[in-house]
């Protein structure tokens, strides 16, 4: 390696500490994903069975998803001048069904996990759910609520009417966390998804919070005409009725190079006196080293797990890049896949 720059040194060395591993590598899956709140009005969840069958064959032990976990909620919460308040929603009508505040809710969360029978009762899973509401893990509770025969969708067991109906909005929401994530585990018999998104670090103080934005805003709009030719094309795709070619195409590397160039290299040319698009960029790693390391802690106590991290595409490059470095894991084409 005499010649190479010390971090490209250092970038191999690293690459090879796992060589002789001991034990199954864990196979991590990027799922770039359309944020599906931004679906045309036409959409339909139907048109996610075949991207749903995909991800089923590759049977993963643990789904991730794009939602900041209860911790962090609980966290914003005692510093909302920091982290703003308006970081997570309300847990209020939850906590008045169960008794449980935030961090009571996560604490019986975690220990419900560890003595969770095999073949849970009805009333289990709704309490499990009653629980996950009151942690601010709305996605894994609509988990327990899909696993509930119909008939015991229900309120009871300290889920009272209030989240029944907020379980039912939830299944008419789209979002990919409900639409992909949940549906997947339930169908997989997984009792969970992990929520590990993360802002603590993308909130930047600056005076002039407006002139941030324009500045930022101003930098993207600089895009190549390539960029725009992308979003058109995938915008037809959401039109039709299996949304299965689109999911391929997003997650096509072309594509995925495209978006970090629209993502990252414009805000790198942009010119502010104030660097503001370069802060930008830094708050836009920050958020994704902390994401990578929270999908990290989903398997360190599990090596050989198969991994399911569903997020929006603009983070995909970054993903495979950073858990691709990582000792005993191995990423996994999203383009076979879904092929």
């Amino acid at each position: 390696m005499l010649g190479l720059p010390f971090a490209a040194q250092a970038q191999g060395h690293l690459a090879t500490l796992d060589r002789d591993m001991v034990g199954p590598r864990s196979q991590v899956l990027v799922l770039g994903t359309a944020h599906l709140s931004n679906m045309p009005k036409s959409f339909n969840p139907a048109a996610l069975d075949g991207v749903l069958d995909k991800l089923a064959a590759f049977k993963p032990d643990i789904i991730t998803v794009e939602d900041e976990p209860g911790e962090d909620c609980d966290l914003a919460a005692r510093q909302p001048a920091k982290y703003g308040k308006n970081y997570c929603p309300s847990t209020d009508a939850a906590k008045a069904a169960t008794g449980l505040a935030l961090t009571a809710a996560l604490a019986e969360a975690d220990q419900t996990l560890k003595t969770w029978p095999a073949q849970p009762d009805a009333a289990q899973r709704r309490r499990f759910a009653a629980v996950l509401l009151a942690a601010n893990e709305p996605t894994s509770a609509y988990v327990q609520w899909l696993q509930l025969p119909q008939a015991e969708r229900r309120a009871g067991d300290t889920l009272d009417d209030a989240l029944v109906a907020r379980l039912q909005r939830i299944a008419g929401t789209n979002n990919e966390s409900y639409q992909i994530a949940a549906v997947l585990a339930a169908r997989l018999g997984l009792q969970r998804v992990h929520a590990v998104d993360n802002h603590t670090g993308d909130r930047i103080d600056v005076p002039d919070i407006k002139a941030f934005v324009r500045s930022i805003e101003g930098a993207w709009a600089a895009g190549s005409a390539e960029t725009k030719a992308l979003r058109k094309q995938q915008d037809a795709l959401k039109l039709a009725p299996d949304l299965l070619p689109l999911y391929r195409a997003i997650n096509d590397p072309a594509s995925l190079a495209v978006d970090a160039d629209a993502n990252v290299l414009t805000a790198m040319r942009g010119k502010s006196p104030e660097n503001y698009p370069q802060m930008w960029v830094a708050g836009w790693e920050i958020r994704n080293l902390r994401m990578v390391a929270n999908i990290r802690e989903t398997f360190r106590e599990r090596p050989g797990a198969r991994v399911l991290t569903i997020v929006g595409s603009a983070h995909k490059s970054w993903f495979d890049a950073w858990l691709g470095q990582l000792q005993g894991v191995d990423i996994v084409s999203a383009v076979d896949v879904l092929r």
